[in-house]
């Protein structure tokens, strides 16, 4: 059985272009690689801007965040709290967010309630305390992390305490062929002239100064030589001090007499113009000034592409170059950055047995693959979110007192019933008039009112509501035919001329209830006339639960009329015929009717346990009792609480039964059974479990999560794997009144079984 759902949405929280960042591209360029892994995927950004103005994004960017403005971090999580959205992937770098420390993010992941995918750019050896309280704060909130490097998880495990949560997915980096880089140099006028590069935003801490100091040396070898510097400058620095850096360099190479063989090209390239420049390039140079670097897109992309590399020391160079797979050279050492550049260049073989050694090991890093392992850390992501948000399970509400039942509020179902009847379906609270009306929810709401006013309950528009249900099972009535019609469009037009057995047994309920119990003479003369014309038509249904529906209305009705031959005669027939397929189908382990277990399961034992007790034949009464306990046990999930059989997929005999989605019938009709069961025996086993099923709507579920909506007093719509189903419309949020009804009229029943265990 199909028991998990496809990622179908996530979003990403980063800088976007236009905006000139690295970590802006990496957030298009893994969206992009995502897109195309799943093209059925939607994959909106949330954009992180430095300007109050923002910038001229494209239609992707769902939303954006002012970095300075808090409250935007707070906006900008109510949009993905609302959006619909399965995972949030983060890209994380300090100094992109507000606050001290970026700590303004906090403010958005803490209101979220979805899982969180941080990707952590940086990974700090020594924080200042303030990073260290906000990194920390970040990995918690975080279901799941990215690093780039083993060197990031071994940071993360031994400084941070966080190692079980981490995933290492490399840089992705573009899937390019092996080309001779002399392919690529006559774009850039450098035909035949060895080519060193180095690219990304410019910053003093780039040690761009160490490559031109060491020139001189490897010039004399190798005159024409060219050293491409690509990028614009950093614009942190552009702010502060315009392009006062830039020409310091130009100055040193000026001065160093190298002004010649060193190119700048001052501008923010797009990718498909880097892997021309990369493509170009016989060595790639990195001569960072510091280690504190655990990931470098520019080193991923060079190395990946199948470059001859010479580095600094830094953490992530010091990794992927290891074991000979570059040169390292020390920090500020423009003389050894002379003898690697110097060797390479003059050893052909070497350069290029360390080209090929490079792209090969990079085919593990480009963005296909990359875009897979994310998705992999996604779904993990969620199935650990599911199981943090499942609470203990919940033994059992108080009972003592009023039996701690929550309070009738019936405003959602005035909001969803109009002069027509009662609308089938809602987006979220607000009624859905294109899907109309049905008579499967109309009879379901006209048997809620009688048990209200059994109940004593009452509201101002009850009356008005009661007249709406009624009028609406008259008008269903299709008297050439027999048979009630189900589904009404919202201009008052039926679709068919003959609905379900199903809606028309719960018609019959319907009715059945309105002579059975009603205290309104000209209420129950209307119900006995319809049905009267409506019974004969239940004689030939063939659905099981058509059957069970018509059996429990049947009963209601012979309540007070219980000399209707007919209607005994057809109740008899109804039940003996669901016995027989119960007795030829079932064995011990698969107490059932059929070979599949669906919808409004407890229905049928219901249906045999109330026929066999009111006309006295043990062996029905015994078979409904057997099926709905072997249906309870399986309906129990591990923490014992109540765990109906999935609509996705239902359950086939000799397979596992879909857990999810999981509907609020399925837990009114365990409710309703297991109190006819109690009824039946005075076993107050069947109280418990009509409890466990009760408090599946309260949170006594699989995933801690309350179903009813006590600020609306309506029902969502059902339970999915990773989360409630916001909706709430007719069926869902009657199942629910219904077995609040079916509870207080336990309700002295079940304050004393409390009471006794005490």
């Amino acid at each position: 059985m199909k028991t998990v759902k496809k990622l179908h949405k996530v979003a990403l929280l980063g800088d976007y272009p236009p905006r000139k960042c690295g970590i802006a591209t990496f957030t298009h360029d893994i969206r992009l690689a995502l897109a195309r892994h799943d093209s059925e995927m939607q994959f909106p950004v949330v954009s992180v801007s430095d300007k109050a103005d923002g910038y001229s994004y494209p239609p992707e960017v769902r939303f954006e965040i002012y970095a300075p403005d808090i409250q935007s971090y707070q906006r900008a999580a109510d949009f993905l709290n609302l959006a619909d959205i399965d995972v949030l992937c983060v890209q994380h770098e300090f100094g992109i967010y507000g606050g001290q420390a970026g700590s303004h993010l906090l403010a958005l992941m803490r209101k979220l309630r979805i899982p969180i995918v941080t990707t952590l750019h940086t990974v700090l050896r020594e924080p200042s305390p303030g990073q260290r309280k906000v990194f920390n704060e970040i990995l918690s909130l975080s279901t799941r992390v990215v690093v780039m490097s083993d060197t990031g998880a071994a940071f993360l495990k031994d400084i941070y305490g966080v190692a079980s949560k981490a995933d290492v997915i490399p840089h992705g980096i573009p899937d390019t062929p092996f080309v001779d880089p002399n392919f690529y140099k006559d774009i850039f006028s450098v035909e035949g002239r060895p080519v060193i590069l180095t690219f990304g935003l410019i910053s003093p801490n780039k040690g761009i100064e160490s490559v031109i100091e060491a020139l001189p040396a490897v010039v004399k070898k190798f005159p024409d030589l060219a050293y491409i510097v690509l990028g614009a400058t950093h614009p942190n620095i552009v702010k502060e001090q315009g392009e006062t850096y830039r020409l310091s360099l130009e100055r040193l190479a000026k001065q160093k007499g190298v002004a010649g063989n060193v190119i700048f090209y001052n501008r923010y390239v797009s990718i498909e113009e880097l892997q021309e420049f990369i493509g170009a390039a016989d060595i790639y140079i990195t001569p960072y000034l510091n280690e504190a670097q655990i990931t470098s897109g520019t080193l991923a992309y060079s190395f990946g592409m199948g470059k001859a590399v010479v580095s600094t020391p830094y953490w992530h160079a010091k990794e992927l170059l290891a074991e000979g797979r570059g040169i390292i050279v020390p920090f500020s050492s423009p003389g050894k950055i002379a003898e690697a550049l110097t060797d390479l260049l003059s050893d052909e073989i070497k350069r290029h047995a360390m080209r090929k050694n490079a792209y090969r090991i990079g085919r593990e890093m480009i963005w296909s693959n990359v875009a897979h392992l994310y998705v992999s850390s996604f779904e993990q992501a969620r199935a650990q979110f599911i199981l943090t948000q499942k609470r203990s399970t919940i033994s059992g509400l108080d009972y003592g007192k009023q039996a701690n039942l929550p309070t009738w509020r019936f405003d959602h179902l005035v909001n969803i019933t109009d002069s027509i009847g009662i609308l089938q379906h809602a987006t979220f609270t607000i009624p859905d008039f294109e899907h109309g009306y049905c008579t499967d929810d109309n009879a379901r709401a006209l048997i809620l009112m009688i048990l209200l006013k059994e109940l004593g309950e009452d509201f101002p528009q009850m009356q008005r509501l009661v007249s709406s249900y009624a009028g609406f099972i008259n008008s269903a009535f299709n008297q050439q035919k027999g048979r009630f019609r189900n589904f009404m469009s919202f201009d008052r037009r039926w679709t068919e001329d003959i609905g379900s057995e199903d809606s028309h047994a719960r018609a019959l309920w319907a009715l059945g209830t309105c002579v059975g119990r009603s205290k309104d003479k000209s209420m129950r003369a209307w119900a006995a006339r319809l049905l009267e014309l409506a019974l004969p038509a239940a004689d030939s249904f063939s659905s099981p639960r058509a059957m069970a529906l018509a059996v429990i209305g049947l009963h209601e009705y012979l309540r007070t009329l219980s000399g209707d031959r007919l209607a005994n005669a057809i109740r008899e027939k109804l039940s003996c015929k669901l016995l027989d397929m119960l007795k030829s189908n079932s064995c011990a382990e698969w107490m059932w009717l059929e070979d599949i277990v669906t919808y409004d399961n407890a229905r049928i034992p219901h249906a045999l346990i109330l026929t066999g007790r009111w006309t006295s034949n043990a062996e029905m009464t015994e078979f409904g009792l057997r099926s709905l306990k072997w249906l309870a046990d399986k309906q129990t999930g591990p923490d014992s609480h109540f765990e109906p059989v999935g609509n996705d997929g239902f359950w086939r005999r000799g397979s596992a039964p879909a857990k999810f989605d999981q509907q609020p019938i399925e837990a009114q009709a365990m409710i309703n059974a297991c109190a006819e069961a109690y009824r039946s025996t005075e076993d107050e086993s069947w109280l418990l479990e009509a409890r466990k099923a009760f408090d599946w709507f309260l949170g006594g579920n699989s995933l801690g999560f309350s179903i009813y909506d006590a600020h609306s007093g309506g029902c969502h719509d059902g339970l999915h794997m990773d989360r409630v189903n916001q909706n709430e419309g007719a069926e869902s949020t009657l199942a629910f009144f219904l077995s609040l009804a079916e509870m207080h009229s336990m309700r002295d029943t079940i304050i004393s079984f409390e009471h006794k265990k005490e």
